[in-house]
């Protein structure tokens, strides 16, 4: 998911524990929790796709990159 939205003009600003904080230059942010061995529901799939103003298609097709 940070790759992903590393392709999408992302970068990571920082890290708390397992959370990844990233911003886009033009002021969106977003949230990644980082826990080993799980997956991202849909719900943080969702969230994060909001966060990052993307649609659903934009995010999975950046996953698949």
């Amino acid at each position: 998911m940070i790759r992903a939205l590393e392709r999408a003009g992302f970068a990571v600003a920082r890290q708390r524990g397992s959370h990844v904080f990233l911003s886009h230059p033009d002021g969106r942010s977003t949230v990644v929790p980082v826990h080993r061995g799980e997956t991202l529901g849909p719900g943080m799939l969702r969230k994060i796709a909001r966060d990052a103003q993307l649609t659903r298609e934009e995010l999975l097709a950046l996953l698949r990159q």
